[in-house]
């Protein structure tokens, strides 16, 4: 199946950022939320980031004009009943997903697609409120999408080869790279990842450096492109934790339990550059 018009449940950074390549990619996007807030905040979001491809060079004013044409919004998931593909890309919480799940498999024609962008929930578990699960899939977009060039599609225990392919096929097309991975917790990347992220909490809350000369040690020494703890800060400190508790509780192992430094800062409302502060300030 090739994809046309894309259902993307989630106006924040995730889903907005879906939109914003798929629409780029020349596909007609219907983004929804349950508030217009929500959406105008998601909207802008795009506006921004195609318009700092326009400053810098990488787009046509025009090719931002039709991509921005293309995306519509609704806070009813009934204007994207025509699509060929519904992403859901909602907080990281069974209950509101499956609410989604089960209303776009009812809402949908038989033969779309209907996938997860879940970083940590089972793709298996969520496929139980999609009728016609081989046609469920997970397409894990990563933060910040339209930067990001990795998609990972989860092949869930009754995805068919079909929608496997398609699901390949659409993250090829609004500029990504797929790899294939099993429903296992945490995938492939996070499985990976974010011990080493814990790993550097745990380092931080032990006294061990600060988080600069952390963040700073990792750079220089390890080569990333961004510290451990301002990814964290990125990807939202109440998240990172979520996914570690995830993996802690589905792989059945304490070395995955969130670092106490997680727990302090999210607590005092502390949850990185969307909060303004985490590890690091974002106030100035």
């Amino acid at each position: 199946m090739t994809v046309k018009k894309l259902l993307v449940a989630g106006a924040g950074q995730m889903g907005a950022g879906i939109v914003q390549v798929s629409a780029v990619a020349g596909i007609d996007v219907v983004m929804i939320d349950v508030a217009d807030e929500f959406i105008a905040r998601g909207l802008a979001g795009i506006e921004k980031g195609l318009g700092r491809m326009v400053e810098k060079g990488r787009m046509e004013a025009g090719a931002r004009d039709a991509a921005l044409a293309r995306s519509t919004t609704s806070t009813d998931m009934a204007a994207g009943a025509g699509a060929d593909l519904f992403v859901e890309a909602a907080p990281e919480a069974m209950a509101i997903k499956q609410g989604l799940l089960e209303k776009a498999a009812s809402l949908l024609r038989p033969d779309a697609i209907i996938a997860t962008n879940t970083s940590s929930l089972s793709v298996g578990a969520l496929a139980k409120f999609v009728t016609g699960p081989e046609r469920f899939v997970g397409i894990h977009f990563f933060n910040p999408v339209p930067m990001m060039a990795l998609v990972e599609v989860v092949r869930g225990e009754a995805t068919s080869e079909a929608t496997i392919a398609a699901a390949r096929d659409f993250a090829e097309k609004v500029g990504k790279t797929p790899i294939t991975v099993a429903d296992s917790p945490g995938f492939v990347v996070n499985r990976i990842l974010f011990p080493m992220i814990n790993e550097a909490a745990n380092a931080f809350a032990e006294g061990v450096a600060s988080a600069e000369d952390i963040d700073t040690g990792m750079k220089l020494g390890a080569n990333w492109p961004m510290g451990p703890l301002a990814l964290a800060d990125l990807v939202g400190l109440d998240t990172t934790k979520a996914i570690l508790e995830t993996l802690e509780r589905e792989l059945g192992d304490p070395k995955y339990a969130p670092s106490p430094a997680l727990g302090e800062l999210a607590a005092a409302g502390k949850l990185g550059r969307k909060s303004g502060a985490g590890f690091f300030d974002y106030s100035r």
